[in-house]
């Protein structure tokens, strides 16, 4: 199927031509049509599907054969859970809309809110924001959702664990009752699903991937590894692999840091990019992970989602989460658009349990290797533990306990 199928403007076929793409993906083939019959959508899609374009693209249709407005208020308002993800759908609304005259802007907080302010009041018909910034915004009065005709939320499923529930409960009550709802999610939970019966009417569900499934082009392993000397295996592996472009993934703010330094000791150019670090330090790092001069960026989950990297060959866990769902989300940076892609996780004794739950979650076992000199080993807690169950299995049965056992089997 062809973009100009799904009955795309001329104008946006000329910008999606511009932008090198040929034919939509699986998610766009299904949620376009019913975007631009202005109804209610709840899409799943596994990150790297082309979500973003899937609602970028009619919703600039849909604005730019409506009605025209010369102050240009607010008709359509974008939510996203980070400051990163905001950035990358507002490059995709740049791009896409080239040939349209609409204009966008986007807003997040850890930035001056006065420049955000002065592009407000010269009119903006597409507001691409995160929940925190828009709400102090709208509380100075410095901008007014009465005329929004479109809401879309992204990656709705990370906003609600990122404490946004509240956040969104005040934006939707101040937006017109009136307005066309599209809820784009990696997963469907419970949450999900409970906001989705309060926002949608009458939706249309579109489905890319079932639920937390890893794309099928990502290659995953697990290294079997002594806890101390992780960061020792991943240097070596990153060197003597000659890996260009490498995200990796840590548990713990300190801990990405310690890492990114321990990388730039080695000589292999890192950056390091989580919550504490200023939104200036963020954007300097993805920026050079992108362009390539930074080969490895050591991230929180915070980079989980949305992350628009194309054709990255490299995932690393230094740690596994603790979230089974998060680890489909890590690894989901890889393997996107078509291309394979390696998803590497170094795994301790202590985190074999949570390999256990997400090899339940993705219905695979996964691949398990050793290097030799970085074997795994056994905990104090863990010697313990197998000590005492040797000597439980040891130890006979008193005949107390089977008096107990054949009295209450008589009961």
């Amino acid at each position: 199927m062809s973009f100009k199928k799904l009955g795309l403007s001329d104008s946006l076929l000329k910008a999606i031509d511009k932008k090198g793409y040929s034919k939509p993906s699986l998610i766009q083939e299904k949620a376009i049509p019913a975007i631009l019959e202005k109804k209610d959508v709840l899409a799943s899609a596994q990150t790297g599907t082309g979500k973003t374009a899937g609602f970028t693209l009619p919703l600039l249709q849909i604005l730019s054969h409506g009605q025209k407005y010369r102050r240009r208020p607010i008709r359509a308002l974008i939510l996203t859970p980070t400051r990163e993800l905001a950035a990358q759908i507002q490059d995709n609304v740049i791009a896409y809309s080239e040939f349209e005259d609409l204009r966008s802007m986007v807003i997040f907080g850890g930035v001056n809110a006065n420049p955000q302010i002065r592009a407000l009041k010269n009119g903006v018909d597409i507001l691409v924001a995160t929940p925190g910034r828009l709400l102090d915004l709208h509380n100075q009065k410095a901008l007014s959702l009465k005329t929004v005709e479109i809401l879309v939320l992204d990656e709705a499923d990370r906003m609600l664990d990122m404490g946004f529930q509240r956040d969104l409960n005040k934006i939707l009550s101040v937006l017109p009752i009136k307005r066309q709802n599209l809820l784009f999610s990696a997963t469907f939970s419970k949450e999900i699903k409970k906001l989705a019966n309060k926002i949608l009417k009458n939706p249309v569900s579109v489905e890319a991937t079932p639920e937390n499934t890893t794309a099928e082009k990502v290659n995953q392993k697990i290294y079997r590894v002594d806890q101390k000397k992780k960061s020792e295996l991943i240097i070596k592996l990153i060197s003597e692999g000659n890996w260009k472009q490498v995200l990796v993934f840590t548990r713990t703010k300190h801990g990405a840091n310690r890492l990114s330094k321990k990388m730039v000791a080695s000589d292999i150019t890192a950056a390091a990019i989580h919550g504490n670090k200023s939104q200036g330090a963020r954007t300097k790092a993805l920026k050079g992970f992108k362009d390539g001069s930074v080969r490895v960026l050591v991230a929180t989950d915070i980079a989980a989602r949305g992350l628009d990297i194309p054709l990255l060959p490299h995932v690393v866990n230094f740690e596994l989460p603790n979230v089974s769902e998060d680890y489909v989300h890590r690894i989901g940076r890889t393997g996107r658009a078509g291309a394979s892609g390696e998803a590497i996780s170094l795994v301790s004794q202590e985190e074999m349990t949570y390999v256990k739950g997400i090899e339940k979650l993705i219905g695979e076992q996964l691949k398990s290797e050793i290097v030799d000199g970085f074997e795994p080993t056994m905990t104090a807690s863990n010697n313990a533990r197998t000590s005492a169950n040797q000597k439980n299995s040891r130890k006979p049965k008193s005949k107390r306990n089977t008096r107990n056992y054949k009295r209450s089997s008589k009961r």
